[in-house]
Parts: C-alpha cells; structure tokens; sequence
C-alpha cells in the first residue's frame, strides 16, 4: 500500500494520539514520510497539520522530481529517502536529533531529520518567512541524499579522514553542492510554474540566512572563516542560484 500525503498526515496523527509509530504497519510501503514529535500535543498537533501538509507536499515534490532528472543526467535511479518531523529531540542513525543541531541528513537510515521548531526559528529569528524558504531547507537535506546515491558523500567522508586539515573545507563544498541541487528542484518547480519569482526570492533569503559568515556574527559578534563548515551567506547563495539557473547536475561541480 503506498500512503499518499494525506494517508501520512493521518497515519501521523494517530501515531501521535496513541503514542505509536503506527508507519510500522506501512514498512513495505513506499511512503517518505513520518511526523513525529517529542512531546505529543493534540491542540499543536492540529495546529500544525497545513505545515505538516505542506512539507508533505514538497518532499514527495522533490523526490518525484528526481526519478527523473537522476537517471536522465547521471544514469543513475533515485532511492526515495524518508523524513521524520519532531521537537526537541528524536533518535536517529546519527545520534540523537536535537534542535540545537538544525536539519540534517542521516545517511546511515537514510532520512531526513527537521525539528518544526528551526522552521519556526528560520521565520521569526533568521528573518526568511515564507514557504519557499522551509521548502529550501528540505531540498536541500533531500539534495545530501542525491549526494550518497552518486557515491559523493562516502567519498567526501573518506577524504575528511585521510586529511583532518581539509575538513571543514570538504565540508563546505559538500554542502554547497546541495545548495546546488536544491537549485535543480527549485528550476523544476519554475519549469512547471509551481513557482514564482516570489517563491525563489523566499529560497534565495532563506540560503542566505543559514550562511556560517552571517549565523557567526549574529551568535558571537565576530566571524572565523576556518570554522567554516556550510560556507558563507553569499556562497550559499551563488550555488543555489547555479542550479536553479542550469537545471543540471553537472553543474554543480563544488569539489
């Protein structure tokens, strides 16, 4: 049985209810994702469910997107990932998902891990509102996932390990280059006007946002560029751009 976007907000919603991961009942499934939370709330939970629905909508977006630009540019087929929403904290085949650490992607299981509470943070306190921008940062995790799919990122991680001094450096093009890829789905969803100039402008806002330059000068007052580790506002930006300008994954060539 394959649960659409509002068989999974359903599923989710019971799991809440009756404190169960009832998705264990879909394993054979091809379903991408699993709302949880840390703390159960049925009045939040309500509350939440049209962004619930929204993130639904744009990871089933994305990974149906890539079916097919995978295999047509790199010969390779796509492998849908999972997504699991929370807050506060979840368990993950990284560690424990927290909300100090943000977003990110797990590639030992394969999903993506998004605290509700950073999309929150990512309006109120980062100052990029708007749908777009919380659909770049699923695109981008999405785009960590393409990257284990082409062999990009164990070979990212060997490298970090043969040269501990190039490791922040490794990973701030790993991480452009899913900025990058998050591009390729924004020129998706422009190509099928799904989206606007409006919408890009939220994605452009929000990459901007989560730049180590600016998230270093807001945090402690001054910028250390060797702790870089995702890159600066405007290389972030610039890479987003390439790929949604392009379209092509050859073009996101960060390494």
């Amino acid at each position: 049985m394959r649960l659409g976007i509002g068989g999974t907000i359903v599923v989710g919603l019971l799991s809440l209810f009756f404190h169960q991961n009832l998705f264990d009942l879909f394993s054979g499934a091809s379903g991408t994702s699993e709302p949880v939370a840390g703390h159960p709330d049925p009045e939040r939970t309500l509350a939440e469910r049209p962004q619930v629905d929204f993130i639904s909508f744009v990871l089933d977006d994305a990974q149906n997107t890539w079916d097919q630009i995978l295999p047509g540019q790199a010969n390779t087929p796509y492998r849908h990932a999972r997504m699991v929403l929370y807050r506060e904290a979840y368990p993950s085949g990284c560690g424990t998902a927290q909300s100090a650490i943000g977003p990110f992607y797990c590639p030992g299981d394969e999903k993506v891990y998004l605290d509700l509470g950073f999309l929150d943070e990512l309006k109120s306190r980062l100052g990029a509102p708007g749908e777009f921008a919380q659909a770049y940062v699923i695109a981008h995790e999405l785009g960590h996932h393409v990257q284990k799919i082409l062999g990009i990122e164990p070979k990212m991680r060997r490298l970090q390990q043969a040269n501990p001094g190039e490791r922040n450096a490794l990973s701030v093009r790993l991480e452009l280059q899913a900025d990058c890829f998050a591009g390729i789905w924004a020129h998706s969803t422009q190509q099928r006007q799904v989206s606007g100039q409006q919408d890009v402008g939220a994605a452009i806002n929000a990459a901007a946002a989560v730049g180590d330059d600016r998230l270093q000068r807001a945090g402690r007052g001054y910028v250390n560029p060797e702790s870089f580790t995702h890159g600066t506002s405007a290389q972030r930006v610039e890479w987003f751009k390439k790929g949604y300008q392009s379209g092509e994954v050859a073009g996101c060539q960060t390494f």
